[in-house]
């Protein structure tokens, strides 16, 4: 089943004979990014990453690591979606802007080019998901060429894997503004405390965290076998975490989960 998906996407890929990619370095991308310099060539593919407030500081330089690795042309963006109207006050449809101002910022490129198509990693398991940035999506004319070929995570790690790729094992990630509780307004300090938090955490070996912010309280998200971790650092990491800037610092017990800030809009 994996190789007739995979198949597939090698067949939507030749049909659209060249593509802008929509590259943030993440599992998905990577993998789409990887898949299209090899079925297409290096000339017919263009990676686009936005470098922006929301984007990990540390993802960066991973991305274009990794984009030279494969032996894709890679161009770097400054956005902001701070900016963009509606973007800031959080709502649930906060991904919807954040995808239609990267499109209309892709697009360009892409006719300046000369190339057809727009894509990103868009995957089988987002459709189950609230992903406003798939209606984004579909208005502007980009497409999942990923989720087109029923590819879920899991396969899509597996084939990485069989390709060398180094994120085949990449914990997920999201922008940071995913941190903030939905209704409460976005802002740049907000997203550099998350971001400086999680990096903190991060230096003691915990490979998957989310620093969920509720007003100045930290929700800390791990996988269940780094909770252990976390108590043996706790006055370590309470500490940092109240410098930079949050008052209350709590363990989810829960343990990580995907989008688990969407639970309230169920």
């Amino acid at each position: 089943m994996i190789d007739e998906k995979y198949q597939k996407l090698i067949h939507i890929l030749e049909e659209m004979k060249n593509v802008i990619v929509a590259f943030s370095g993440g599992v998905d991308s990577t993998f789409l990014l990887k898949v299209a310099v090899d079925v297409l060539g290096s000339e017919n593919v263009l990676a686009v990453t936005a470098d922006s407030e929301t984007y990990p500081s540390s993802e960066l330089k991973a991305a274009k690591q990794l984009a030279s690795w494969i032996g894709a042309q890679h161009q770097v963006i400054e956005t902001s979606e701070l900016s963009i109207p509606g973007y800031a006050e959080n709502d649930r449809n906060r991904c919807y802007f954040c995808k239609a101002s990267l499109f209309e910022e892709l697009i360009p490129i892409m006719e300046a080019k000369g190339f057809k198509n727009v894509v990103y990693g868009l995957i089988a398991d987002d459709m189950s998901e609230h992903r406003p940035g798939v209606r984004a999506a579909k208005e502007k004319g980009v497409r999942g060429p990923l989720q087109e070929a029923e590819l879920y995570k899991e396969e899509i790690r597996e084939l990485s894997k069989s390709m060398n790729l180094s994120t085949w094992n990449k914990p997920s990630f999201a922008c940071l503004s995913s941190r903030i509780a939905y209704g409460e307004r976005i802002t740049a300090e907000k997203l550099t405390k998350v971001d400086k938090s999680e990096a903190y955490i991060k230096s003691f070996g915990i490979r998957q965290v989310r620093v969920r912010t509720h007003g100045d309280i930290a929700r800390i998200e791990v996988e269940p076998q780094d909770m252990a971790k976390m108590l043996i650092y706790n006055s370590e990491i309470v500490n940092a975490l109240k410098k930079f800037g949050y008052q209350y610092i709590s363990l989810d017990l829960a343990g990580y989960k995907s989008g688990s800030m969407n639970q309230v809009l169920v």
